[in-house]
């Protein structure tokens, strides 16, 4: 079995969701008394409200750190940032890392692709070890199916 998340995206999106909630949080409390020449007083609850946009957009930064992939003898599930795939190894024709790429991508049998977010390209060695593992385990998917009699993909 393989179990693969993204390192570099993980970390910048953890410390982007801090950075932002500090700055949220110090606006916060920078929000006090009236307005200048205005009629208009920041109360608190406008400091709540912006402690609250301040948890949204840390929750928004952390969501770049859900990407992950699973890969099994049967086949692989990938999870990005806002959707689920789970497919079995007679769907997917290639396990690709293209030159240039950002992520890897599978090749599914209908000439559709899907993409790995879970394998970034900034990982180097993290990412092709993974791709290496999914290819393997897709290989022996298919070594299987072709050995097995009256097999059918």
């Amino acid at each position: 079995m393989i179990d693969v998340r993204p390192k570099r995206v993980r970390v910048v999106a953890w410390v982007a969701a801090v950075a932002i909630l500090a700055v949220f949080a110090a606006v916060a409390t920078a929000l006090t008394g009236s307005t200048g020449e205005g009629t208009a007083v920041f109360r608190p609850g406008d400091q709540a409200a912006m402690i609250g946009l301040g948890f949204c957009g840390a929750l928004a930064a952390l969501a770049f750190a859900r990407p992950r992939v699973w890969g099994t003898e049967q086949g692989i599930r990938v999870r990005n940032v806002f959707a689920t795939y789970e497919l079995p190894w007679n769907v997917v024709r290639a396990v690709r890392f293209d030159h240039g790429h950002p992520w890897a991508q599978l090749e599914l049998q209908d000439d559709d692709t899907v993409s790995v977010l879970a394998i970034q390209a900034v990982d180097k060695e993290h990412a092709l070890a993974a791709v290496r593992g999914l290819r393997s385990l897709h290989a022996a998917h298919l070594t299987a199916v072709a050995s097995t009699p009256d097999s059918r993909s």
